[in-house]
């Protein structure tokens, strides 16, 4: 018997960037890494577009595509939170001659390159260390980049379900006197503030100008690049807005696993992490992380595995692409 083997559009679609590369699908998918193209989303009128301008780039004609998207997926729309496009899943396909589409949230395909993942794609950020999956299981994952995105994966009976949620967007809950200053000031710009406000690119930005306003200083135009390299440079605020925010990075996480009951381990994953891996690793992330009061003996136990894989939001795609089942049930 043959295995009918097909090409899938694959596409990790955030606020700033549009990365899309094509999968090779039979019994399971293979990243095409060679196929990976990047795109400022900025730099075209809508998704179709975007893709359509990849696809024209190309000779390899793609059947399905899979496409992970950083917003609320609502049956056939999707709205992304930090940029303007909003897209049909039906519209996107007809433009782009494809049998099926499908959108899915962007931390769903964080949370499906899980288990595609090998142990020279993952940094453990103290102990314990990182294990292969196991059944039954439940994980977290969630990571920075222009926003916050949160998800989690369920492991049952040898079967991955990943879980999207839009966990970003809850409350930050300060915790200590400087956050709390911190959240005043963000909540004059804001009314309400959000984890993403602070655990973000914009949020670098957030944090830096609060401790300025404190400070009773302008900083003037700041970028998230700005303030990571005068933190090298030895910059003192900008190294206290890189500390407060892996503090609350870590806190927010601990956070995620307490919600979710994700005993097994939390990912971290998004843009932002590979590039801060160091001043994760040498802040207060774990302290904070652990720090959940009568239930730190129980955070103690659980792995935070930092992802350094280049593109997992891709290969997180390719895996869902090999599951159609999984994505025709949602």
């Amino acid at each position: 018997m043959t295995t009918l083997v097909q090409h899938a559009l694959l596409g990790d679609i955030g606020g700033t960037n549009a990365r899309f590369a094509l999968a090779l699908v039979g019994p399971v998918a293979t990243l095409l890494t060679d196929s990976i193209k990047t795109y400022a989303v900025a730099d075209f009128p809508s998704l179709a577009a975007a893709a359509r301008h990849y696809m024209d780039g190309t000779s390899v004609e793609a059947t399905f595509g899979v496409f992970a998207v950083a917003g609320r997926v609502d049956g056939d729309e999707a709205r992304m939170t930090n940029h303007a496009w909003v897209i049909s899943a039906r519209r996107v396909r007809d433009a782009l001659g494809l049998d099926a589409l499908y959108l899915v949230n962007d931390f769903v395909a964080q949370a499906a390159s899980i288990r595609l993942l090998q142990a020279a794609d993952i940094v453990a950020l103290g102990a314990p260390p990182w294990r292969p999956l196991a059944t039954p299981a439940t994980y977290a994952i969630l990571g920075p980049g222009t926003g916050l995105g949160m998800g989690g994966l369920m492991v049952r009976g040898g079967r991955h379900y990943p879980l999207a949620t839009e966990g970003g967007h809850a409350s930050f809950a300060p915790g200590t006197p400087e956050e709390i200053e911190i959240l005043g000031r963000l909540s004059a710009d804001y009314g309400r503030v959000s984890n993403e406000r602070l655990v973000s690119g914009g949020g670098l930005v957030n944090i830096h100008r609060a401790l300025s306003a404190i400070a009773g200083l302008d900083p003037g135009p700041m970028q998230p690049a700005d303030i990571t390299a005068r933190a090298a440079g030895g910059d003192h605020r900008c190294m206290r807005t890189v500390d407060i925010f892996c503090a609350v990075f870590g806190a927010v996480a601990g956070d995620l696993v307490l919600t979710l009951g994700a005993w097994d381990g939390v990912f971290l994953s998004g843009g932002m992490v590979p590039r801060m891996l160091p001043a994760l690793q040498h802040s207060g992330f774990r302290q904070r992380f652990e720090g959940k009061g009568r239930y730190a003996p129980a955070m103690a136990s659980v792995a935070t595995l930092a992802v350094v894989h280049p593109q997992p939001g891709l290969l997180g795609a390719a895996a869902l692409a090999s599951d159609r089942a999984f994505l025709e049930e949602r």
